[in-house]
């Protein structure tokens, strides 16, 4: 999991870095809100790099 995580983990914090900083200028700056978008967004990257490992390992026919 960690070496798929490692291999996305530019762009994936530059987007997450965009998206957050997007919550707090258009949605009222509000650092309580961005810190929230920023956590779920983080969450839901080592959740998606589990996810890719998962789907790799069944593509290539072995079990996890």
């Amino acid at each position: 999991m960690w070496d798929q995580y490692k291999r996305t983990f530019a762009k994936t914090q530059t987007v997450i870095g965009m998206v957050t900083a997007g919550t707090y200028v258009y949605m009222g700056h509000l650092v309580a809100r961005s810190l929230v978008f920023f956590v779920v967004m983080q969450i839901a990257a080592l959740v998606g790099a589990m996810w890719g490992v998962r789907l790799k390992k069944k593509v290539d026919g072995r079990a996890y």
